[in-house]
């Protein structure tokens, strides 16, 4: 079993965010005194406090497929096109396009970004539970104290294979004392294996009634379903295979085993991209994904804590059913109504940005007419009629539409004559 020493962390995202999930894993625990019922809760918790951005992100794709043919023909039409004309009115018929189904061109980005600073902060807690959890820091508080105050006890933690370069290097660079050194031993307390928990026991000095109350205390903590979550499932494999506990090999089996199923489920019910839209790459980087994702989370979770392969287990089945009820509900959604809702209010909100745009451009143009001193005055105010007409008329004096309309009234007039 191998691991690093993490702390709480000061980051400027990570740091707040770890400090508050773990502040709620710490209530949860303190209701539920088990690690392994904990992180099933906690996830839980964790994920139904993101299902907001989970369902927009999930009805952003749902409209995706509806709206790619029409920025798809849109980008057949400007395809060849390179001049600055042509690309704005290319980005502005998107634009409208967007509008029209009430989207944002960045997606479902804003989502992510919310959400991968959240999750990244989750791992981290769970992982370094004894940082976040007060019950079991101060659990194995007074171990930790005790194999500071002995003269082979840090000797003994550095050559555990729980302990890597970054212990080693804080014994070089640092005085190994205070609540610091504390902090650093608990770490390794937390990460340690059955097996070095057994050489952490022969440390000369130790006093036996602290070590084996601690150990059966956390062990107690760890123990879920017969299994201790801080050992990884090779371990707990290799270790009940020769002591010819196959039920607990079974059980080992399992977690990285469920890994790979409920992550393969998820990728069954997550939307996929629409084909033949212009997005055949990303379809082909998806599928890719689909099928490497399950394996990873096998091969992540088979060498991990089992506490880890719980945490990824738990996660993978409340998305699944996340998915399944978020489809089921956009499924209901009358997508042809709320695209023409859209299309309402884009109209509306159109309409009211064009009449101010018009209403300022007469006061510019009056205003600008009145300064002309040179003009008599007799025509001065005959163009500011003219002009305030026109513009009531939605209309600006030279404009496209004007001199349409002074074509069209001279056709009218030719034809009457």
């Amino acid at each position: 079993m191998t691991g690093i020493l993490l702390s709480q962390k000061p980051g400027f995202i990570l740091g707040p965010i770890a400090k508050l999930l773990g502040a709620i894993l710490n209530v949860i625990f303190n209701i539920f005194p088990n690690i392994g019922v904990s992180i099933i809760i906690f996830t839980i918790v964790i994920y139904l406090a993101l299902l907001p951005l989970t369902y927009k992100q999930q009805k952003f794709s749902k409209l995706s497929a509806k709206m790619n043919p029409e920025l798809k023909d849109i980008q057949e039409r400007y395809k060849n096109k390179k001049d600055q004309v042509s690309m704005q009115r290319q980005n502005e018929e998107m634009q409208a396009v967007y509008k029209k189904y009430g989207v944002s061109p960045t997606g479902s980005c804003l989502q992510l970004l919310i959400q991968m600073p959240i999750l990244f902060a989750l791992y981290r807690v769970i992982y370094n539970i004894p940082d976040y959890v007060s019950r079991i820091y101060d659990c194995l508080k007074p171990l930790a104290q005790n194999i500071l105050s002995t003269t082979e006890g840090v000797k003994t933690l550095s050559g555990l294979n729980v302990v890597t370069k970054f212990f080693s290097s804080y014994l070089k660079n640092n005085s190994f004392a205070g609540e610091q050194a504390v902090h650093s031993v608990v770490d390794v307390l937390n990460r340690a294996s059955t097996s070095e928990w057994n050489e952490i026991g022969k440390i000369a000095g130790i006093d036996q009634n602290i070590y084996q109350s601690v150990r059966i205390q956390f062990e107690a903590f760890n123990n879920f379903l017969g299994l201790n979550i801080s050992n990884s499932p090779m371990y707990i494999m290799k270790e009940s295979f020769s002591a010819h506990n196959y039920l607990l090999v079974i059980g080992a089996v399992m977690v990285p085993l469920l890994a790979a199923v409920t992550q393969w489920l998820n990728t069954l019910f997550m939307p996929q991209p629409a084909q033949g839209n212009g997005t055949d790459t990303m379809s082909s980087t998806m599928k890719s994904m689909n099928l490497m994702m399950p394996i990873f989370s096998a091969v992540f979770c088979l060498n991990l804590p089992c506490g880890m392969g719980i945490y990824w287990i738990t996660g993978a089945v409340v998305r699944c059913i996340q998915q399944i009820l978020i489809n089921r509900h956009i499924d209901k959604i009358d997508l042809d109504a709320l695209i023409e809702k859209n299309m309402e209010n884009y109209k509306k909100k159109h309409q009211s940005e064009d009449s101010k745009t018009v209403t300022g451009n007469a006061a510019i143009s009056t205003k600008s007419i009145e300064k002309k001193s040179s003009v008599p005055k007799e025509e001065r105010e005959e163009a500011i009629r003219k002009a305030e007409e026109a513009y009531q008329n939605g209309v600006a004096p030279g404009s496209i539409t004007d001199r349409a309309n002074m074509v069209r009234r001279y056709n009218e007039k030719q034809k009457t004559e």
